[in-house]
């Protein structure tokens, strides 16, 4: 679920290759990323409930799940064909992002009358089977703001959360074996961010991570609407270029430095900090943390509040190990750290066609 920003200095910009393409036409980027949203209503159809679901929360946009239908059971498989290795070598993301659609699937068939049982299903690698009911079923308000939610990476305006607007976000999130805990102590975001420089700057500085992540970014519209996935560079504030060019340049200006600077000030805008935790480090609670963490993006969405992922400590081992002892607790497995506060929207991710996630 960490969706990494991308420095490109002005210098690139001003290139004159990237000064002609920039007069160019190009691909309708943000109709395509509204007309994915605006398309979907209720319906208790696999193509109608798998649209909503693909519009989780997922790491790197790699939209890791295929969808399949046996009578009244939905099952949501990983498709490691799309896995991130170096980032995620356990599958711990590629899980949590299932828990995320099961979620979006389960509000949405709640949406269309149905009543939606998630449950793990230890079946070959293992996956998530959905029971759809017979009975009619309210609608839960959380449903709203599937296709409103995004990852919101920018600079918040600093502004704090009400409390009990924090409490009815911290209640949606919290499920039997997975939750969220808020953080809006400064001392302890401080804390925070410094686990997150430093496991930043690990990632940063190793060729294998650089390399991976430089596969799913996308430095273009036009690559963004081809591939429909990966990470679009205007969704993060940076300036979009020929996809080329980007990829020529990003060694030069992917910098430790840099990256550390951009997080460090994206944090202290923020408001506050939620951590999702679960009661153990298995495949069965990375899906309940996805779907306590879908939970708690849906409402703090519906309220007006946005949020992001700062993923890093939970990414490398030995800062994911320390991150645990800051925690204080260790009956609880932590599984995602976000940030959330207040900001403008920023530009939609895509996601591919529906077709391509039914097996």
């Amino acid at each position: 679920m960490n969706r990494r920003n991308v420095l490109i200095g002005a210098g690139m910009a001003a290139t004159g290759g990237a000064a002609l393409w920039a007069l160019s036409p190009g691909p309708d980027y943000d109709g395509l990323a509204a007309s994915i949203r605006e398309s979907l209503t209720p319906a208790d159809d696999l193509q109608t409930l798998a649209g909503y679901a693909t519009l989780a929360a997922n790491s790197h946009n790699t939209q890791p799940w295929l969808f399949a239908q046996d009578g009244s059971a939905i099952s949501i498989a990983p498709d490691f064909t799309r896995e991130t290795p170096v980032v995620d070598a356990n599958h711990h993301h590629v899980f949590a992002s299932l828990g995320c659609a099961a979620e979006n699937l389960a509000l949405a068939a709640g949406a269309a009358g149905k009543p939606a049982a998630v449950a793990y299903s230890d079946r070959n690698e293992g996956g998530v089977m959905i029971d759809l009911g017979s009975s009619r079923t309210v609608r839960d308000p959380l449903f709203d703001a599937i296709t409103k939610r995004q990852c919101t990476r920018s600079l918040y305006d600093g502004r704090a959360v009400e409390t009990d607007d924090l409490a009815s976000i911290e209640k949606a999130a919290a499920l039997s074996g997975a939750r969220v805990l808020i953080v809006t102590d400064p001392k302890k975001i401080e804390e925070v961010l410094e686990m997150v420089v430093a496991a930043n700057t690990a990632q940063v500085e190793d060729p294998a991570f650089r390399a991976e992540l430089k596969q799913w970014l996308r430095f273009s519209p036009r690559r963004a609407v081809e591939a429909r996935d990966g990470l679009y560079s205007a969704c993060s504030g940076n300036p979009t270029l020929p996809d080329w060019l980007g990829r020529l340049l990003f060694d030069f200006v992917f910098t430790a430095k840099g990256e550390n600077d951009r997080y460090a000030a994206w944090i202290r805008s923020s408001a506050g900090l939620a951590i999702v935790v679960s009661d153990a480090n298995d495949k069965p609670h990375w899906v309940e943390a996805g779907m306590a963490c879908q939970r708690f993006a849906l409402a703090a969405t519906a309220l007006g509040i946005r949020h992001a992922f700062i993923n890093q400590p939970l990414e490398v081992p030995e800062k994911r190990l320390e991150f645990g002892r800051w925690l204080g607790d260790d009956s609880l497995s932590p599984d995602m750290i976000l940030r959330f506060g207040h900001a403008e929207p920023m530009p939609w991710s895509l996601r591919r066609p529906v077709d391509e996630v039914i097996a």
